[in-house]
């Protein structure tokens, strides 16, 4: 939404919705896990308003490099201290 407002396009509404599931590594094409299970999350991108394909595309091009997907695409290292 930020970045359609500061370029004056008309975007009314944006709706992300995330279905998340556990599957076999072997059943994930897309995966370099190949073993155990891995998360599939799929990503539904959902904008509103009128935008000409080249602004859409732009913003589901810019949704990919936001912060939270960054994160969920990443390696996570999560770090308990110790006491």
């Amino acid at each position: 939404m930020l970045y359609a407002r500061r370029k004056g396009w008309a975007l009314d509404r944006v709706e992300v919705r995330l279905r998340h599931e556990k599957i076999h590594a072997e059943e994930c094409a897309e995966c370099e896990t190949r073993e155990g299970k891995v998360d599939r999350i799929e990503l539904a991108l959902l904008l509103e308003g009128e935008l000409a394909a080249e602004q859409e595309a732009r913003l589901r091009e810019i949704a990919l490099r936001c912060p939270v997907h960054r994160t969920l695409t990443s390696e996570v290292v999560i770090v308990s201290p110790r006491k």
